[in-house]
Protein backbone atom coordinates (compact mmCIF):
# COMPACT_ATOMS: atom_id res chain seq x y z
CA UNK A 1 0.00 0.00 0.00
CA UNK A 2 1.34 3.29 -1.05
CA UNK A 3 2.12 5.64 1.85
CA UNK A 4 1.17 4.86 5.55
CA UNK A 5 -0.85 7.24 6.77
CA UNK A 6 0.21 8.51 10.32
CA UNK A 7 -2.75 9.51 12.97
CA UNK A 8 -2.87 12.90 12.30
CA UNK A 9 -3.76 12.05 8.32
CA UNK A 10 -0.42 13.10 6.83
CA UNK A 11 1.21 10.43 4.85
CA UNK A 12 4.35 9.06 5.77
CA UNK A 13 7.05 7.15 3.99
CA UNK A 14 7.05 5.11 0.85
CA UNK A 15 4.56 6.12 -2.26
CA UNK A 16 5.76 9.54 -3.73
CA UNK A 17 8.98 9.30 -1.78
CA UNK A 18 10.18 12.07 0.97
CA UNK A 19 9.65 15.11 -0.94
CA UNK A 20 7.38 16.29 -4.26
CA UNK A 21 8.42 14.62 -7.34
CA UNK A 22 9.83 17.09 -9.93
CA UNK A 23 9.65 19.89 -7.64
CA UNK A 24 13.54 20.51 -8.11
CA UNK A 25 13.37 20.49 -11.89
CA UNK A 26 14.93 17.75 -12.45
CA UNK A 27 11.51 16.13 -14.32
CA UNK A 28 8.81 13.93 -13.16
CA UNK A 29 5.55 14.27 -12.46
CA UNK A 30 4.32 17.90 -12.34
CA UNK A 31 4.55 19.21 -8.46
CA UNK A 32 0.96 20.87 -8.53
CA UNK A 33 -0.35 17.53 -9.44
CA UNK A 34 1.52 15.68 -6.54
CA UNK A 35 0.36 18.27 -4.23
CA UNK A 36 -3.39 18.04 -5.58
CA UNK A 37 -2.70 14.41 -5.13
CA UNK A 38 -1.66 14.54 -1.55
CA UNK A 39 -4.64 16.90 -0.48
CA UNK A 40 -7.08 14.62 -2.26
CA UNK A 41 -5.73 11.65 -0.70
CA UNK A 42 -6.05 13.45 3.00
CA UNK A 43 -9.60 14.48 1.83
CA UNK A 44 -10.72 11.45 1.36
CA UNK A 45 -9.51 9.94 4.29
CA UNK A 46 -11.96 12.70 6.33
CA UNK A 47 -11.92 16.34 6.36
CA UNK A 48 -9.42 18.54 6.85
CA UNK A 49 -8.88 22.30 7.71
CA UNK A 50 -6.99 24.15 5.22
CA UNK A 51 -4.23 25.10 7.94
CA UNK A 52 -3.95 21.02 7.86
CA UNK A 53 -3.44 20.42 4.43
CA UNK A 54 -0.38 23.31 4.60
CA UNK A 55 0.84 21.79 6.78
CA UNK A 56 0.68 18.12 5.13
CA UNK A 57 2.42 19.92 2.03
CA UNK A 58 4.91 21.74 3.94
CA UNK A 59 6.09 18.45 5.19
CA UNK A 60 6.30 17.05 1.56
CA UNK A 61 8.21 19.87 1.10
CA UNK A 62 6.08 21.07 -1.25
CA UNK A 63 6.94 25.10 -2.21
CA UNK A 64 4.60 27.51 -0.99
CA UNK A 65 3.94 28.99 -3.93
CA UNK A 66 2.39 25.69 -5.46
CA UNK A 67 0.62 24.98 -1.96
CA UNK A 68 -0.81 28.09 -2.35
CA UNK A 69 -2.36 27.99 -5.53
CA UNK A 70 -3.22 24.26 -4.82
CA UNK A 71 -4.83 25.37 -1.75
CA UNK A 72 -6.63 28.24 -3.13
CA UNK A 73 -8.17 26.22 -5.82
CA UNK A 74 -9.76 23.75 -3.91
CA UNK A 75 -10.95 26.43 -1.50
CA UNK A 76 -12.77 28.05 -4.50
CA UNK A 77 -14.16 24.63 -5.29
CA UNK A 78 -15.47 23.80 -1.57
CA UNK A 79 -13.13 20.80 -1.08
CA UNK A 80 -11.76 23.00 1.59
CA UNK A 81 -14.25 24.75 3.55
CA UNK A 82 -13.04 26.09 7.19
CA UNK A 83 -16.61 27.53 8.43
CA UNK A 84 -18.46 23.99 7.10
CA UNK A 85 -15.46 21.76 8.96
CA UNK A 86 -16.24 24.27 12.29
CA UNK A 87 -19.61 23.90 12.31
CA UNK A 88 -19.49 20.17 11.72
CA UNK A 89 -16.84 19.09 14.24
CA UNK A 90 -19.39 21.08 17.08
CA UNK A 91 -21.87 19.00 15.78
CA UNK A 92 -20.35 15.75 16.11
CA UNK A 93 -17.87 16.93 19.27
CA UNK A 94 -20.77 18.42 21.34
CA UNK A 95 -23.75 15.58 20.64
CA UNK A 96 -21.13 12.61 20.26
CA UNK A 97 -18.51 13.30 22.68
CA UNK A 98 -20.09 15.76 25.14
CA UNK A 99 -17.53 18.35 24.83
CA UNK A 100 -18.26 21.71 25.74
CA UNK A 101 -17.35 24.98 24.16
CA UNK A 102 -14.02 26.15 25.95
CA UNK A 103 -12.76 22.24 24.48
CA UNK A 104 -14.55 22.69 21.36
CA UNK A 105 -12.55 26.28 20.87
CA UNK A 106 -8.80 24.87 22.23
CA UNK A 107 -9.82 21.77 19.37
CA UNK A 108 -10.53 24.28 16.11
CA UNK A 109 -7.83 26.39 17.63
CA UNK A 110 -5.46 23.66 17.07
CA UNK A 111 -6.42 22.54 13.28
CA UNK A 112 -6.05 26.23 12.51
CA UNK A 113 -9.67 27.31 11.85
CA UNK A 114 -9.56 31.16 12.19
CA UNK A 115 -10.91 32.83 15.24
CA UNK A 116 -13.68 34.20 13.49
CA UNK A 117 -14.74 30.87 12.06
CA UNK A 118 -14.36 29.10 15.66
CA UNK A 119 -16.58 31.17 17.32
CA UNK A 120 -19.37 31.25 15.21
CA UNK A 121 -19.28 27.71 15.02
CA UNK A 122 -19.34 27.41 18.94
CA UNK A 123 -21.39 30.45 19.63
CA UNK A 124 -24.24 28.03 17.82
CA UNK A 125 -24.36 26.16 20.88
CA UNK A 126 -26.13 28.17 23.57
CA UNK A 127 -25.52 27.86 27.74
CA UNK A 128 -28.44 25.59 27.86
CA UNK A 129 -27.27 23.08 25.09
CA UNK A 130 -24.20 23.20 27.45
CA UNK A 131 -26.30 22.47 30.65
CA UNK A 132 -28.35 19.70 28.97
CA UNK A 133 -25.40 17.82 27.40
CA UNK A 134 -23.78 18.17 30.74
CA UNK A 135 -26.78 16.71 32.74
CA UNK A 136 -26.49 13.72 30.53
CA UNK A 137 -22.90 12.95 31.52
CA UNK A 138 -23.37 13.31 34.78
CA UNK A 139 -26.73 10.65 35.01
CA UNK A 140 -24.70 8.07 33.23
CA UNK A 141 -22.36 8.35 35.60
CA UNK A 142 -23.97 9.34 38.66
CA UNK A 143 -25.07 5.49 39.31
CA UNK A 144 -21.83 4.17 39.84
CA UNK A 145 -20.56 6.25 42.33
CA UNK A 146 -22.76 5.21 44.77
CA UNK A 147 -21.16 3.84 47.71
CA UNK A 148 -18.57 6.41 47.86
CA UNK A 149 -17.98 9.34 49.98
CA UNK A 150 -19.82 11.81 49.22
CA UNK A 151 -16.58 14.22 48.63
CA UNK A 152 -15.38 11.62 46.49
CA UNK A 153 -18.91 11.69 44.28
CA UNK A 154 -18.76 15.06 43.75
CA UNK A 155 -14.69 15.11 42.89
CA UNK A 156 -15.18 12.09 40.57
CA UNK A 157 -18.36 13.57 39.12
CA UNK A 158 -17.14 17.11 38.55
CA UNK A 159 -14.09 15.89 36.93
CA UNK A 160 -16.20 13.86 34.15
CA UNK A 161 -17.11 17.34 33.12
CA UNK A 162 -13.85 19.03 33.96
CA UNK A 163 -12.44 16.97 31.20
CA UNK A 164 -15.02 18.08 28.86
CA UNK A 165 -14.29 21.73 29.19
CA UNK A 166 -17.50 22.48 31.60
CA UNK A 167 -16.37 25.40 33.70
CA UNK A 168 -16.34 24.72 37.21
CA UNK A 169 -19.76 26.76 38.38
CA UNK A 170 -21.87 24.98 35.98
CA UNK A 171 -20.29 21.62 37.07
CA UNK A 172 -21.10 22.28 40.47
CA UNK A 173 -24.75 22.79 39.44
CA UNK A 174 -25.08 20.17 37.66
CA UNK A 175 -24.05 17.82 40.06
CA UNK A 176 -25.69 18.74 43.00
CA UNK A 177 -28.83 18.47 40.98
CA UNK A 178 -28.28 14.59 40.63
CA UNK A 179 -27.18 14.06 43.99
CA UNK A 180 -30.38 15.48 45.30
CA UNK A 181 -32.14 13.32 42.86
CA UNK A 182 -29.87 10.25 43.64
CA UNK A 183 -31.47 10.93 47.16
CA UNK A 184 -27.46 11.08 48.36
CA UNK A 185 -27.68 15.10 49.19
CA UNK A 186 -30.06 17.24 51.07
CA UNK A 187 -31.96 20.06 48.63
CA UNK A 188 -30.26 23.26 49.45
CA UNK A 189 -27.20 21.44 51.76
CA UNK A 190 -23.57 23.19 50.92
CA UNK A 191 -21.66 20.28 49.42
CA UNK A 192 -18.69 21.47 51.12
CA UNK A 193 -16.46 21.06 48.16
CA UNK A 194 -13.65 23.80 47.59
CA UNK A 195 -13.94 24.60 43.46
CA UNK A 196 -11.01 27.07 43.45
CA UNK A 197 -8.33 26.29 40.82
CA UNK A 198 -6.02 24.53 42.96
CA UNK A 199 -8.66 21.86 44.21
CA UNK A 200 -8.03 18.09 43.31
CA UNK A 201 -10.45 17.03 40.86
CA UNK A 202 -10.88 13.78 39.18
CA UNK A 203 -10.15 15.54 36.16
CA UNK A 204 -7.84 12.72 34.10
CA UNK A 205 -6.91 13.00 30.71
CA UNK A 206 -8.48 15.77 28.87
CA UNK A 207 -11.30 16.69 26.40
CA UNK A 208 -10.68 13.77 24.05
CA UNK A 209 -11.71 11.23 27.00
Amino acid sequence: MPGNRTRAGGVRGGGLGDGVPGAGGRGGPDPEEAARQICLRLLTAGPRTRAQLAAALRRRRVPDEVAEAVLGRFAEVGLIDDAAFARAWVETRHHGRGLARRALSAELRQRGVAAGEVRAAVGTLGPQDEITTARRLVAKRVTATRGRPLPARVRHLVGVLARKGYPAGLAYQVVREALEQDGALVAGLDLGLDLDPGCDLDTGPGPGA
